[in-house]
């Protein structure tokens, strides 16, 4: 299989299990010392260091009630990234924000992931 498509496959595993909360598959596509940078100055903002950090960070993202709507998945010759749409609500706060999770590849793992967002102080708001 060309690495474009095992990328591509990758992505696909990453977004499936994030949207249903499988954590233990996501830990299976982490290097051990994989890491996880977001923007902000919140709850889930810095950055998670290790394979266990960067599952408890999806965990506490998705127990904010997000629905990660997969926009697209773009490759490059050996790495990839997920376009999304992530909406939630909590009370009167509300999520709508755009954003691409860049996945580096090592050894056909994700080793780390870098989030790009439309709107930090929104997310900001929201991740208290």
């Amino acid at each position: 299989m060309p690495q474009y498509e095992a990328a591509h496959q990758l992505g696909t595993r990453f977004h499936a299990f994030l949207a249903t909360g499988d954590w233990n598959g996501i830990r299976t596509l982490l290097t051990d010392d994989a890491t996880w940078k977001l923007p902000g100055d919140n709850t889930v903002s810095g950055t998670a260091e290790g394979a266990d950090a960067v599952v408890e960070r999806a965990k506490k993202i998705a127990g904010y009630g997000l629905h990660f709507e997969l926009l697209h998945i773009l490759v490059s010759r050996e790495n990839v990234a997920l376009s999304l749409h992530n909406t939630a609500r909590r009370g009167d706060l509300r999520l709508d924000e755009h954003l691409a999770t860049v996945c580096r590849l090592r050894d056909g793992k994700i080793a780390s992931i870098e989030t790009y967002l439309s709107d930090v102080a929104g997310m900001n708001a929201f991740f208290v």
